[in-house]
């Protein structure tokens, strides 16, 4: 936000403070390794300072974290990333197999009211809050293969994969219908027929093979990566700070209409398969 503006708001009064960097890196430090720099912000995925690993808290967690992140007028660019050499990783899972760790995640035991609460709701607002709630520029960097939830990637408006960077959807395998997001950017952006092929089947898409299909914009070695991505970051920074956000806005327009028309629909879906198979 330009400093005019924030001094104006602290004379006129009456407006609400937003979001406090140091506050909610804080908050969320559990889940994230936050550091900014001249606007940029780099969020890492973590458990333990580790891949992350994905759970019902993340779940719930997650979604907050980008409501305060977007709320916050000082994140200009936003680079998100992973941990080790993973992008999201299982607990207790070897070797790390997607539908496993599906299965079990899908098995219970839920949460109280998980159908609602955990389930619809938490998958709704975790994807629909960062398209409808991130207004500046994303860039996202897949640090390696993933269990899962490599949407978020996808949803950013450039995505780079390292070399070892794995796009897959297990829920079916695990018995599951793929409705919460992942299946979304798969059928936007490989199409239609190749989309089913991949939810029906489980396999991974690899990095390559998700560049020729128009999944990431750059494949790149691991040490190359992060690097990039804050050259990226830095060029988009030169640009004045209305030129940033309103092409962001042109950019992520696409996923907003596909989210209103879709995610709902296939998040029920599934949070149905799975109180169905559970009676």
């Amino acid at each position: 936000m330009p400093r005019e503006l924030d001094e104006w708001h602290a004379r006129t009064g009456g407006f609400v403070a937003r979001p406090s960097f140091d506050e909610y890196a804080e908050k969320y430090a559990k889940y994230f390794v936050m550091q900014r720099r001249d606007g940029i912000l780099e969020l890492r995925m973590h458990t333990d300072d580790g891949p992350a690993h994905f759970d019902f808290a993340v779940h719930n967690a997650w979604a907050q974290a980008w409501l305060e992140i977007g709320n916050d007028p000082r994140n200009e660019v936003v680079i998100l990333t992973g941990t080790g050499d993973r992008w999201l990783g299982a607990p207790d899972t070897a070797p790390q197999d997607p539908a496993e760790s599906a299965r079990r995640m899908t098995s219970g035991p839920f949460p109280p009211d998980f159908g609602y609460e955990h389930g619809y709701y938490d998958a709704t607002k975790l994807v629909e809050n960062f398209v409808f709630g991130i207004d500046v520029p994303t860039i996202s960097a897949i640090n390696g293969p993933s269990i899962a939830h490599t949407e978020f990637a996808l949803l950013c408006d450039i995505t780079l994969a390292a070399e070892t960077a794995t796009i897959s959807d297990p829920h079916f395998l695990a018995g599951t219908a793929p409705g919460d997001g992942q299946q979304l950017t798969l059928q936007e952006l490989a199409g239609t027929k190749r989309a089913s092929y991949h939810l029906y089947t489980g396999l991974p898409i690899d990095a390559r093979r998700a560049l020729e299909l128009g999944l990431v914009n750059e494949v790149l070695p691991a040490p190359d990566l992060l690097p990039r991505a804050w050259e990226l970051a830095e060029t988009i920074m030169k640009q004045p700070r209305t030129t940033r956000r309103l092409t962001h806005a042109i950019a992520v327009r696409p996923w907003k209409r596909r989210l209103v028309h879709d995610l709902g629909f296939g998040t029920a879906h599934e949070m149905f398969g799975i109180g169905a198979q559970s009676r």
